[in-house]
């Protein structure tokens, strides 16, 4: 996120429910301060967080398949550097789609 929020200070009724502007009254106003932030911001803040949740998906995908990788004997140098460059993949283009794993049920020994 660049730069900080600025914030819109503003009066709302708790009983109408107004801000800063006439409304029907129900004639138990009593104004309590609220803050608020522009659209753009906001929208900005929301495209920033979709992004992010984009991102976490890729990492999602190289944690998962760390977590339940259990290679054969002989073969975890070959696992390690599979991981590695899908890690360093994700690092590179955090925002990358990976394909679904497939992942098998932990054994009992594990």
């Amino acid at each position: 996120m660049t730069g900080t929020t600025d914030y819109i200070q503003a009066w709302q009724c708790i009983g109408c429910g107004k801000i800063e502007a006439p409304q029907p009254c129900i004639g138990v106003c009593r104004d309590r301060k609220i803050l608020m932030v522009g659209k753009d911001e906001h929208e900005q803040v929301l495209a920033e967080l979709a992004s992010a949740k984009q991102g976490m998906k890729g990492l999602q995908a190289v944690l998962l398949q760390l977590a339940w990788s259990e290679p054969r004997d002989g073969q975890w140098e070959r696992c390690w550097r599979a991981l590695q460059l899908r890690a360093r993949a994700w690092i590179a283009d955090p925002g990358k789609e990976f394909p679904e794993l497939e992942l098998a049920e932990p054994s009992a020994d594990t």
